[in-house]
């Protein structure tokens, strides 16, 4: 919107969660975007996402640097269990990071772009403070197509074995964003409308806080970005 009745201000909805909207100034909104498309193309393009289960997420995702999806055993011990102290390494099942695009064409994933790892380190020193930019560099993106009717359940993101910030972009659409507890999937949690330009970082005592998207507003995209639906970019530290 382009005039509002009160001001969007920073908001912390809990020890180590941040919200600060309009954090991207339309420029940058543009160029991410178009590296987004970019990225978006085959190979390892945007595919659509496998549930351990046989069903398929409603938002469509890219990965750069690292593939994360389903697999059908851990990648260092072969075993299909959830739980394995003999792992040679870590241990990761259902889900996994691969070096290719395993549940889509098989295809080696793109590399990571320094200015995505710069730009992570920015948004977290500017929210959580410099103490709380980790030391690895970020080498994972997440980035996640919506349309008018996709969502995102209430997960957790733990398949990284580094506990730094999860820095979070919006672009697009606007979208009902649920941030939760580390406990549960359910109450108490806090709804917040997340629109382009908007960064949330969570991390610290809230980096395993559940979260998800119930629901996007269609046609609340700025005309100016040339945007149908919402682009999410997830920035991590894999760790790994």
């Amino acid at each position: 919107m382009d005039a509002e009745l009160f001001p969007r201000l920073r908001a912390d909805l809990a020890p180590g969660a941040v919200h600060l909207p309009d954090w991207l100034p339309a420029e940058r909104q543009r160029e991410l975007l178009a590296a987004c498309r970019d990225w978006a193309r085959p190979p390892a393009g945007l595919r659509t996402v496998r549930t351990p289960g046989g069903g398929t997420m409603t938002a469509r995702q890219v990965c750069l640097g690292l593939h994360w999806g389903v697999v059908r055993a851990c990648p260092e011990c072969r075993r299909a269990v959830r739980d394995n102290p003999e792992c040679p390494g870590p241990h990761s099942y259902p889900y996994a990071y691969t070096r290719t695009a395993l549940d889509g064409d098989g295809a080696p994933v793109k590399p990571f772009p320094d200015r995505l790892g710069r730009l992570a380190r920015r948004a977290v020193a500017e929210t959580l403070g410099p103490d709380a930019v980790p030391r690895d560099p970020y080498d994972i993106a997440l980035i996640n197509f919506y349309d008018g009717a996709a969502h995102m359940g209430m997960h957790r993101d733990s398949d990284e074995r580094a506990d730094a910030p999860v820095v979070s972009l919006s672009l697009g659409d606007a979208c009902v964003f649920r941030f939760g507890n580390t406990a549960t999937r359910t109450r108490p949690y806090t709804d917040v409308e997340l629109r382009s330009g908007d960064l949330f970082v969570f991390g610290g005592p809230a980096r395993t806080a559940y979260h998800g998207v119930p629901r996007v507003h269609p046609g609340t995209a700025p005309p100016w970005l040339g945007l149908a639906g919402r682009l999410n970019i997830t920035l991590r530290v894999s760790g790994l």
